[in-house]
């Protein structure tokens, strides 16, 4: 008997840690939408002071069921992302519009986070650029006005 209960409490051990392993395979739905984008970065370059800061992030859902866009957050509050509010059936293409706040002059980078229901559930975007500082008045009205003087 004393060598029965330790062997039972071992045994119950090895049988409760066997069950606290759980497989971390996914299953990929071989139907599943698929979201491929056209570019995962979009380079503003060089913009002027409160410039237009509309871009489009263009895809395409390459899977065999439709797309549903549930969720599209931005890393700041300065860029705002709209989603497609309808969802982007296979072989079509939809758009996620981001509009950057080009009143903030520097450089910047920031990240958009956009989630569905494809095999890969969160993508991430890149949106980046140098917001450059508004002129006072140009070099050519300096030099007129130390024309005229």
């Amino acid at each position: 008997m004393k060598k029965f209960v330790p062997l039972l409490v071992l045994f119950l051990t090895f049988v409760g840690v066997q069950a606290q392993q759980t497989s971390t395979e996914k299953t990929v739905d071989p139907n599943a939408p698929i979201i491929t984008f056209e570019e995962t970065v979009i380079d503003y370059g060089k913009i002027e002071h409160k410039a237009d800061g509309k871009r489009v992030f263009k895809f395409k859902n390459t899977g065999k069921s439709p797309l549903i866009i549930s969720k599209v957050k931005s890393s700041c509050g300065c860029t705002i992302p709209k989603k497609p509010e309808k969802p982007v059936m296979p072989g079509e293409v939809g758009e996620i519009e981001v509009k950057y706040a080009t009143n903030r002059i520097g450089g910047f980078s920031k990240t958009i986070t956009v989630t569905s229901n494809a095999s890969e559930p969160r993508v991430k975007l890149k949106i980046k650029g140098v917001v450059m500082k508004p002129e006072t008045t140009s070099k050519v009205e300096k030099k007129k006005s130390m024309m005229a003087n």
